[in-house]
């Protein structure tokens, strides 16, 4: 089994690609001529985004919608750059929340936060070695 990719459910799937391409210099992999679905090239495992229409019909019950009013979910997508301090300054220059400043962390990695519109937690963080 393997990861092939995360799917998170947004107001505005063209908007919040838009914004990653803008922040996080990603490319878009396929946006559905509905716009209701989108995938990201980000490797070998996708980033992607679904309206939350789809959402609620795949989830009849209702789900939880990601608000950036709210407190951040207890999950994060980790994007992996070479120089962070210039990825978290772009990402807030195309309009991140600012969370967590780039530092250090003991295993030295170099790790900062921001949240994205739509109020997902997005680590910003060095290689591993």
């Amino acid at each position: 089994m393997r990861l092939g990719y995360v799917i998170l459910y947004v107001a505005d799937v063209e908007k919040t690609v838009r914004f990653y391409e803008k922040a996080f210099g990603l490319s878009v992999r396929m946006l559905h001529e509905s716009g209701h679905y989108a995938e990201m090239a980000t490797g070998e495992t996708r980033l992607a985004f679904a309206s939350r229409e789809v959402g609620q019909g795949n989830f009849p019950d209702g789900f939880q919608h990601c608000e950036p009013q709210q407190k951040p979910w207890g999950m994060e997508i980790a994007l992996v750059a070479d120089d962070v301090a210039a990825a978290y300054q772009k990402a807030l220059e195309a309009g991140a929340s600012a969370l967590m400043e780039p530092q250090q962390k003991p295993w030295g990695q170099v790790v900062a936060y921001v949240r994205d519109q739509e109020g997902f937690l997005i680590e910003l963080c060095s290689p591993m070695a």
